[in-house]
């Protein structure tokens, strides 16, 4: 796949039910998350962690889901453990699907074994692939760790506030920004352009004497 080519469609059976990936995103965002295999301590970690941060993704009109090549019955038990170790308690229902890969169709499918990794059987284990998708379903923007590698979610969370007010403004976000912080004006807008849709830009003055640093306070969303 190539960003921005249309995210592959695929039906899978998942903790909420069997769905139909691209009928499941609807009009939201996605984020599609892989997993080694149950019961793992950094997975549970990490699944735990997403637990915790779901009113964020959720105020970004973000639907997350998980991937994991165990069966259903194995990833019922798990999410009572990820429950309990986000410091929910058991009777809380779990807040995102995750889906039964035991054949690994979807993570050969989409590219995502580790190699270098695996099982007690032999088999490569799924990396910790995330795959950010649009309301459109085009694939935006991927991260792919290894197996023995956790994710930072705050990191996940932070690119998917640059899509989103990239998507809406002729603005690219710089090394380290996070939402409120100066964004950079693209280089296709011109100086015409400029003084009447960023009216507070100011130039970074460089050696080359290019004026192509263009900084500009933070668009609102």
């Amino acid at each position: 796949m190539y960003l921005g080519d249309e995210f592959p469609n695929f039906t899978a059976n998942t903790t909420a039910g069997k769905i139909d990936f691209h009928d499941w995103i609807g009009q939201s965002w996605a984020i599609l998350f892989s997993h080694p295999s149950d019961f793992t301590p950094v997975c549970t970690t990490e699944l735990a962690r997403v637990v915790k941060l779901m009113p964020e993704f959720k105020k970004r009109n973000v639907k997350v889901i998980g991937i994991s090549c165990d069966s259903l019955t194995s990833h019922f038990l798990w999410c009572r453990d990820i429950r309990s170790y986000a410091g929910c308690t058991l009777d809380e229902s779990f807040p995102y699907p995750i889906i039964e890969d035991e054949d690994r169709i979807i993570a050969k499918t989409l590219n995502m074994l580790d190699k270098d990794e695996m099982d007690s059987k032999g088999m490569p284990l799924s990396a910790r692939a995330v795959f950010i998708i649009d309301p459109q379903k085009k694939y935006r923007l991927s991260i792919l760790y290894p197996a023995t590698t956790g994710r930072n979610f705050d990191e996940i969370l932070r690119v998917i506030d640059s899509l989103q007010l990239t998507d809406k403004h002729r603005v690219a976000t710089p090394v380290d920004w996070k939402m409120g912080d100066d964004c950079m004006v693209l280089p296709a807008v011109s100086d015409e352009e400029l003084k009447k849709s960023f009216p507070q830009v100011k130039v970074v003055q460089v050696p080359s004497g290019k004026q192509y640093l263009r900084k500009t306070p933070c668009p609102k969303m």
